[in-house]
């Protein structure tokens, strides 16, 4: 039998993966959710660490499968991804996050985003600007809205002071943490970082 709630651990990185890479799905009208974890063959430990968090609302392991890139055609990768069974307790954040199947950033980010959830935001879809030429970091928040990029800014540059600006890319926007604020982010989220990553 699954577990019927989130535990805080559960809470602080579901809000730092939604905000990268993981997707809430609904089949009920937005009564239940599901969570869907899907990464790189690169990341496989990762995505590994993130099922044994959730597996108590899981009921079958990680499944490898292929993906083609249409922009490379011929070249062949591979993905790990697990869900979850549907759950009420995913409810709120798929309120929260979604506007119908479009993913928004919460109002009330600033209140949920906590160190462990930056980490995890970061370990799934940040990255250095210039590796190893700059200690500046960005986050690919490319799919959000311009207002729900400036709202994600204004909360790491207010609440955990850090130099942010936004830069655009394609169609979207990026955050972008200034080198200058590298220990000020490294003392914030190192500790959670797992060993892979």
């Amino acid at each position: 039998m699954t577990k019927t709630k989130l535990n805080t651990l559960q809470c602080e990185i579901l809000v730092g993966i939604l905000l990268g890479d993981a997707s809430l799905q609904t089949e009920s009208n937005g009564r239940t959710y599901r969570l869907r974890i899907s990464q790189s063959e690169e990341h496989k430990e990762y995505l590994f660490h993130l099922y044994d968090i959730f597996q108590n609302f899981t009921t079958s392991p990680p499944v490898r499968y292929e993906f083609r890139d249409p922009r490379k055609p011929g070249k062949r990768y591979f993905r790990w991804s697990f869900s979850t069974t549907q759950q009420a307790c995913f409810r709120f954040y798929g309120h929260q996050f979604y506007n119908g199947s479009k993913k928004k950033v919460p109002r009330l980010i600033h209140k949920w985003l906590q160190p462990r959830s930056i980490a995890y935001w970061y370990m799934d879809d940040g990255a250095q600007k210039w590796k190893g030429k700059s200690l500046g970091v960005r986050f690919c928040t490319d799919n959000f809205l311009y207002k729900d990029v400036q709202l994600l800014a204004h909360v790491l540059s207010e609440k955990y002071v850090l130099k942010t600006s936004l830069q655009k890319k394609g169609d979207g926007w990026r955050i972008y943490i200034s080198s200058n604020s590298y220990k000020i982010l490294k003392k914030s989220i190192f500790s959670y970082f797992i060993c892979s990553m």
